[in-house]
């Protein structure tokens, strides 16, 4: 918690809360005759800087609640892929980013239930948007769940993901077949195995046998079968004209593709 909360303190300084402790060092560096010129350095300066640890110790508390649910749903929780079912923008920018609302059908053994999410819209995270589905951690119980980015970059294709088997001397692609994918997740979650850039299994034969198992099955099906995803929702027109704007306003497509698109929607109607 400490350590959260030092690099909260210094976030909060490099955004302008330096201008309290600078006013706190300006006052005590003059003459005591001169001070009482300019008491508004005093108590500005402790203003700005109480404000400064309180808004640190929010963000800290804020910081260590999303870890902690973070890390209890990645014990408890269940690995499932969800649909992209609307987009929508909010009207709010966080550092020029926009923040816009997602809406999700979430589904898994035993439950299904539709939510809303508000996400930052950055580059890295436009690819998911396009596929409309995201993985993601859920407790059924609750309906309390959390967008894994990383798992969805790796399901969506976003970043390779190749399989070397030694015994077959051969590497296997399966970058983008969430099915497959999907599958391996969920075993190395049961097996508390983080998602971490390269993973070596040969320390663990009995997890190294299930993940070829997968790997070999998705290399013996057919191209339209390695990847089965969800059936894409019916939407209205309101609704695809509705979700086009959000991806202009974020930037995941041009003027002129808007534009098409739009022209396309519409002749639909």
């Amino acid at each position: 918690m400490f350590g959260r909360y030092v690099k909260s303190q210094l976030l909060v300084l490099l955004c302008g809360g330096l201008v309290g402790p600078i006013f706190l060092f300006v006052y005590f560096g003059m003459s005591a005759g001169s001070r009482e010129y300019v008491q508004w350095l005093l108590y500005g300066g402790l203003l700005v800087t109480v404000a400064d640890v309180l808004i640190a110790l929010a963000l800290a508390r804020s910081g260590a609640r999303s870890a902690a649910k973070a890390a209890a749903l990645e014990r408890t929780g269940v690995l499932v892929l969800a649909q992209i079912t609307g987009m929508s923008e909010t009207g709010t920018r966080v550092n020029d980013q926009p923040l816009i609302r997602l809406g999700l059908h979430i589904a898994g053994p035993g439950f299904a239930f539709d939510t809303q999410d508000r996400v930052l819209a950055t580059v890295t995270r436009m690819g998911n948007f396009t596929a409309r589905k995201l993985v993601v951690l859920v407790d059924p119980a609750t309906k309390e769940h959390l967008i894994d980015w990383d798992r969805s970059a790796l399901v969506n294709g976003l970043v390779p993901a190749r399989f070397t088997v030694e015994e077959d001397g051969r590497t296997y692609d399966l970058s983008g077949q969430a099915g497959p994918l999907m599958e391996i997740l969920q075993i190395l979650k049961a097996a508390g195995i983080p998602l971490k850039g390269m993973l070596d299994m040969r320390s663990d034969p009995a997890l190294r046998e299930r993940i070829q198992d997968v790997v070999r099955r998705a290399a013996d099906r057919p191209p339209a079968a390695a990847a089965p995803g969800f059936p894409p929702p019916e939407r209205s027109a309101a609704q695809r004209l509705e979700e086009l704007e959000a991806l202009r306003g974020t930037g995941a497509i041009t003027d002129d593709e808007y534009a098409a698109k739009r022209q396309q929607i519409i002749s639909e109607l």
